[in-house]
């Protein structure tokens, strides 16, 4: 990519004669331009001026890209299920048309779907919808439409291009892990009006916990080998088990500027299953639109699942990881220790310098749009898009996994024997959960959270999983992850969570970390989408991996570019692993 010697630089009026009218209409709009000798060197001052500066800037943006472009490719695989399956049963296909009696989709809208993929026009999603693919009759006024396919052939200018990060192949349909997944999934139906709290003494949480260490291929985190009402629907990250199921980053009332965010949530209506008969199930696999859920009563702080998925279903993308980063920076928490202003505290008001809490500081700067907070409140939303494009990549180009509440279809179809599945025995035989769920709603379907159940995209990998575990990457790269939370809180149970108590943990307890919190809130976030029903376990797990890897990336890509004496990001990784970047 490099400019060969001696080659003729384009100008400006050459440049305007490469775009289209149109483009060269806006470009020519008047400004102060990089590309004028006269002005850039009327008045600049510093190390480099002017055209100088300008070959460095253009040098950088091409080693950044030459680095980018030789990372190597990978081998995209998905799980097999589409080709293993010639009715499809494995795959993604919410608003094509379906068939009535068993859910299956329709072969030839199926196969339109797959045509439009492989050829990423436009024109033929918009085909979609015209000829007779989707589900709800052509009716625009009621058929719900596909959520972004064209993100998966979007290009981006800062971090790994999406078609060089990959996602290891989903479990298959009919494997155990599939089968265990799916199980966690109806116990987090079940217990979705249960207190995070009382699940230590709730009896059916503690059968869920039995039931789950029964199966022969669970990879959620255990204790002695066994899930536990302490280890149940959370994550193996550290930190994830210790202390209060949500994290204090989605409970702590935070400044935000002069205003105040108190982190209190409309709740909706507990006890409401909904796609729990077969009509209204196959009704919404064929694109018909819902109404929205109701909000009742007065804001409460998150208790316990039916709170967090209300919270996930309406969450600004990345608005979870914006209030942790307000969090931290308006409460004192140190910047990471390869921050070279040192704390992140005076806001950029230039004070003096603190030698006992801040030793390690510069003497002559503070940070503000390089290692302070502004910096640090753009950075921690900036790779939310990234993000997006790189797990939209996957869903649609590579895996096409079903969603749960599609596998739950197959369950009831085959209870009630109209088709016959390979669905494994670690669901079928070796749980209890279907007995439970038959029990409550007189079907084996997946009770959902959401009228809509999923949205409207393939289930492999989790949208909000990979913006969060791209956005926590870097908070954990911003702060100190080491520092110990200061007056962690819970949901109060004697007046129903309207106010906030100390949280007074167990004497053998380990301390509430910043990086355990900022891991938990992306195993809440995470987690809160498959309490809903919409997502699996490794939809999650995976997608958190995805978006670690988009923003080190990213962090690699911008290292180059400050003028501070800096040596590196450091942090510690989903797995434990401490890395600099």
């Amino acid at each position: 990519m490099k400019k060969a010697q001696g080659h003729p630089r384009t100008n400006r009026r050459d440049f305007l004669g490469t775009v289209g009218s149109a483009a060269a209409a806006v470009v020519s709009i008047p400004a102060i331009s990089i590309l004028s000798e006269t002005i850039a060197k009327a008045d600049d001052i510093g190390p480099q001026g002017g055209r100088e500066r300008a070959e460095q800037s253009e040098n950088l943006r091409q080693a950044v890209a030459e680095f980018e472009s030789n990372i190597r490719i990978p081998s995209h695989q998905d799980n097999g299920d589409e080709s293993r399956y010639p009715s499809k049963i494995g795959n993604y296909s919410k608003n094509l048309k379906h068939d009535p009696t068993t859910g299956e989709v329709d072969p030839a809208a199926y196969d339109a779907l797959i045509a439009a993929i492989s050829s990423g026009r436009f024109s033929d999603f918009e085909a979609l919808a015209t000829n007779g693919h989707f589900g709800a009759g052509n009716n625009p006024d009621i058929q719900r439409r596909l959520v972004d396919p064209g993100s998966s052939y979007a290009y981006d200018l800062e971090g790994t291009d999406s078609h060089q990060l990959s996602l290891a192949p989903a479990p298959a349909f009919a494997s155990a892990q599939e089968a265990g997944e799916m199980v966690e999934l109806y116990w987090m139906a079940l217990l979705r009006d249960v207190n995070f709290a009382d699940y230590g003494n709730n009896p059916l949480a503690c059968e869920a916990a039995e039931d789950i260490s029964n199966l022969s291929d669970f990879r959620g985190p255990k204790l002695n080998h066994k899930v536990t009402p302490q280890t149940l629907f959370r994550d193996r990250y550290p930190g994830c088990t210790v202390g209060p199921y949500i994290s204090q980053f989605l409970l702590q009332p935070v400044n935000f500027g002069s205003m105040r965010i108190d982190t209190k949530m409309q709740p909706v209506a507990p006890g409401m299953d909904y796609m729990t008969d077969f009509p209204d199930w196959l009704a919404v696999q064929n694109g018909v639109n819902t109404p929205a859920i109701a909000i009742v009563g007065n804001p409460v702080y998150c208790r316990n699942g039916r709170d967090l998925t209300h919270y996930v279903n309406i969450d600004a993308l990345f608005e979870a990881y914006f209030v942790a980063c307000i969090n931290l920076l308006s409460n004192g928490y140190h910047a990471s220790p390869s921050n070279p202003y040192g704390l992140i505290i005076d806001g950029g008001a230039g004070r003096p310098r603190n030698s006992i809490v801040d030793p390690k500081g510069s003497l002559g700067q503070v940070g503000f749009g390089t290692f302070g907070g502004p910096s640090c409140l753009t950075l921690a939303c900036e790779p939310s898009t990234r993000a997006l494009k790189d797990v939209w990549y996957q869903k649609w180009l590579v895996h096409r996994r079903l969603r749960p509440e599609e596998f739950g279809g197959r369950v009831e179809v085959q209870r009630l024997g109209r088709r016959s599945y390979p669905i494994h025995q670690d669901l079928t035989h070796k749980s209890n959960v279907l007995e439970y769920v038959l029990r409550q709603t007189k079907s084996q379907l997946l009770p959902m959270a959401f009228p809509e159940g999923s949205p409207m995209h393939c289930s492999y990998g989790s949208g909000h999983a990979t913006v969060a575990g791209a956005a926590v990457t870097m908070l954990k790269a911003l702060f100190d992850g080491s520092q110990v939370i200061r007056n962690p809180m819970v949901p109060n149970p004697s007046d129903g969570g309207a106010t906030l108590i100390p949280y007074l943990a167990p004497a053998d307890e380990p301390p509430l970390t910043v990086e355990g919190e900022l891991n938990k809130v992306v195993s809440n976030v995470s987690q809160g989408r498959n309490i809903a029903g919409v997502h699996w376990r490794t939809d999650a797990t995976e997608s958190n991996a995805l978006g670690e890897a988009a923003t080190i990336s990213i962090l690699r890509d911008i290292r180059r570019t400050f003028s501070e004496p800096f040596n590196g990001f450091t942090f510690t990784k989903f797995n434990g692993e401490t890395i600099t970047v």
